[in-house]
């Protein structure tokens, strides 16, 4: 009998140790690799940085191996003004675009939540429909769109709302258009999925108690919206902060975010230690939003009890 009922238990362990295994596997092992080059110095081999571990030499080249690590990446980012200054026009780039991602993406959602629920699929189609073209076609397409002779400025010629053609390209301008672009699917699905879910009635019951729209909303539709509006803004500014494309495609060379110099660090100058000493510096910096994002799920959850 008791081995009998061990055998749900069992099943739910292998169960449970399904994702451990690969999150282990796809994330862990490669985080070790990326993190054993970064401690690596660069060098005209291959592959280009030493020391490489050798299996065959056994315990002796284990240490040989472990004596000659080195933090000196490290230590370069944070001497070297371009790496720093990367980081920090990352940063400004993702936390500008996912403000004004919310200022476009809330009223979008909260439109769609609002709409007649026969009409509410074919909105979310049309927030969906621009991921079935290609990511790169799409971006290219703003370099038309943005050009000197492009749409924009022919469009705004017209309606005399300037007098001569603006250099949109190459810009910070070019960059949040692009982003908030290509992310605001990201915004407005997490918050119309939260809004969608509502309880009308708590409205029905703060115009009952005689409470304005507008105040009923900042008390009882904003406050129930805010796990959706957490979970969009995670999920637009953390993979803002290492974008390549978009930056390298619209911005100009003044615009230097942490991703272009990745770039540039591992396939240019093909310094492997330090393009791996940028992308774990850029992993443990966006943990902070990560787990600020989970503590304020705990609380909420706590709050929920």
């Amino acid at each position: 009998m008791a081995s009998r009922a061990d055998k749900p238990t069992r099943r739910a362990r292998v169960i449970v140790l399904v994702p451990y295994l690969w999150l282990g596997l796809f994330f862990l092992a490669p985080f070790a690799i990326v993190l054993k080059i970064s401690l690596s110095q660069a060098a005209l081999a291959q592959p280009p940085y030493l020391p490489v571990f050798d299996l065959a030499a056994g315990w002796a080249g284990l240490k040989e191996f472990a004596a000659q690590l080195s933090a000196d990446s490290f230590k370069l980012l944070a001497s070297d003004p371009i790496y720093l200054l990367s980081y920090f026009k990352s940063l400004e780039v993702a936390a500008v675009s996912t403000a004004i991602l919310i200022l476009i993406g809330y009223p979008l959602a909260y439109g769609i939540a609002r709409t007649a629920r026969a009409w509410q699929p074919l909105l979310v189609m049309a927030i969906i429909l621009p991921f079935w073209t290609s990511f790169l076609i799409r971006i290219y397409a703003w370099i038309n769109i943005l050009q000197r002779d492009g749409l924009l400025n022919e469009v705004l010629l017209r309606l005399h709302v300037i007098d001569a053609p603006v250099a949109w390209l190459s810009s910070d301008t070019a960059i949040y258009i692009g982003v908030v672009y290509s992310y605001l699917p990201f915004m407005v699905l997490p918050l119309y999925a939260t809004l969608e879910k509502m309880d009308e009635s708590l409205l029905e019951a703060a115009a009952d108690l005689g409470c304005p729209r507008w105040k009923a909303f900042w008390l009882v539709s904003f406050p129930l919206s805010l796990p959706g509006l957490a979970a969009g803004a995670l999920l637009c500014f953390i993979p803002i902060v290492g974008e390549f494309v978009i930056p390298d495609l619209l911005g100009g060379s003044e615009t230097l975010m942490i991703g272009q110099t990745l770039w540039t660090e591992f396939f240019s100058n093909r310094d492997w230690p330090v393009a791996s000493a940028i992308a774990i510096a850029l992993l443990l910096l966006l943990l902070v939003p990560i787990l600020f994002y989970e503590r304020l799920q705990q609380r909420s959850l706590e709050g929920g009890r």
